[in-house]
């Protein structure tokens, strides 16, 4: 009788085995690539990120951004 108890039990621990996903969901596969860009003044490499606006190295605009109203938050205005 004791056999069949630690049968059963391994039996449930291969079953749950067997039906458990990844944490996180599935992996997704893509190709290899390399998320860089190069300074176009200097040639120092760096990360291709969103809000990255100057070169660390030489300090060459990257972006330059003009500050609009939008539809929550207005320029200030100073004159008043």
């Amino acid at each position: 009788m004791e056999e069949k108890k630690v049968n059963s039990f391994l039996e449930r621990l291969k079953q749950k085995a067997q039906n458990q996903t990844n944490y996180g969901g599935e992996a997704d596969m893509s190709e290899a690539r390399m998320n860089a860009k190069d300074c176009p003044s200097c040639g120092a490499g760096r990360a291709k990120q969103d809000g990255v606006t100057h070169c660390a190295y030489c300090g060459f605009e990257f972006l330059s951004i003009k500050l609009t109203d939008g539809v929550y938050i207005k320029k200030e205005d100073n004159s008043i």
